[in-house]
């Protein structure tokens, strides 16, 4: 039969005091005091690990307070710093307006200090580039919706950014999911009126899809283009390289999930990054309605 035992731990040695805790607990596994070591230090940087300490090397709650106050404002204050930073990189060789925005940088600068995450960092300081060389880049709204993203949510954009078409102005950004022509005395019972295109094969599920929407980076529901007409010619951009598609036939629709203007606007802090093997099943789907021209 075990017996009970008294199981000390000292995590990590601090200036003022050294963490020692002591439970009646049964002993722990090498697992479980590994675990319990990092949630002390986790806690401890946070300056929020009081309670856990034996009452005789607690400082007051005042001071425990005051103390958690100033490592928060430390913080906040070398992210902005930090961002401050990765901005000057990024708008080093472009001319800032002679304007800008104070209460703009204000509220920024309210929404980005909680940022430690280095990859959201560098976005925040791209959004900031952005606004000091193009002001009104970034609307206020954009930013608030920015600061609620995840790292996870961050990569799910720039995933689809990846699979995206724009339009010329870069005003418009779209998922094309599929074509059809519409029906008519010659095509009603044919198989391959209607085409799709596999977002999910290319790392865009329908989860993924409602996350982006969630988040208001676009529609959930799908939209259709007007009806095309045959040699009509649509002129698109995919990630920088050109895609200019002539109706081969009449009465084409395009199917599409399209990006909110929110969504437009953060797609700007993604780099081009464009998917070979999209792009080439994306023109082998779109050929039975269209002549395509990328080069």
């Amino acid at each position: 039969m075990n017996k009970e035992k008294s199981t000390v731990l000292v995590p990590e040695k601090d200036a003022d005091d050294t963490l020692i805790v002591t439970t009646n607990k049964l002993s722990h596994t090498p697992d479980e005091a590994a675990v319990s070591q990092q949630f002390f230090k986790l806690a401890k940087k946070f300056a929020i690990d009081g309670a856990l300490l034996p009452e005789d090397k607690q400082m007051l709650i005042e001071d425990r307070t005051a103390r958690r106050a100033r490592l928060c404002q430390l913080r906040k204050q070398k992210n902005i710093e930090n961002i401050m930073q990765k901005t000057l990189a990024y708008c080093a060789d472009f001319e800032i307006g002679q304007r800008t925005d104070l209460d703009w940088f204000t509220r920024y600068i309210t929404l980005s200090e909680e940022v430690s995450n280095p990859t959201m960092q560098d976005l925040w300081a791209k959004i900031l580039a952005g606004e000091l060389t193009k002001p009104g880049a970034f609307s206020f709204k954009a930013l608030q919706v920015f600061r609620d993203m995840s790292i996870f949510d961050a990569k799910l954009l720039a995933k689809a950014c990846a699979l995206a078409i724009k339009d010329p102005n870069k005003k418009s950004i779209r998922l094309i999911t599929g074509a059809y022509q519409q029906p008519g005395l010659f095509n009603f019972f044919s198989k391959q009126r209607q085409l799709y295109c596999n977002l999910s094969h290319y790392g865009l599920n329908y989860a993924d899809l409602l996350a982006l929407s969630e988040n208001h980076l676009i529609y959930l529901q799908e939209s259709e283009s007007s009806l095309i007409n045959k040699g009509e010619v649509l002129q698109f951009t995919y990630n920088g390289l050109p895609l200019k598609l002539t109706a081969k036939k009449s009465n084409i629709c395009l199917q599409f999930y399209k990006f909110t203007p929110l969504g437009a606007e953060l797609a700007h802090l993604i780099s081009d990054k464009s998917n070979d093997d999209f792009f080439e099943h994306l023109k082998s789907k779109l050929t039975q309605y269209f002549v395509i021209n990328s080069a």
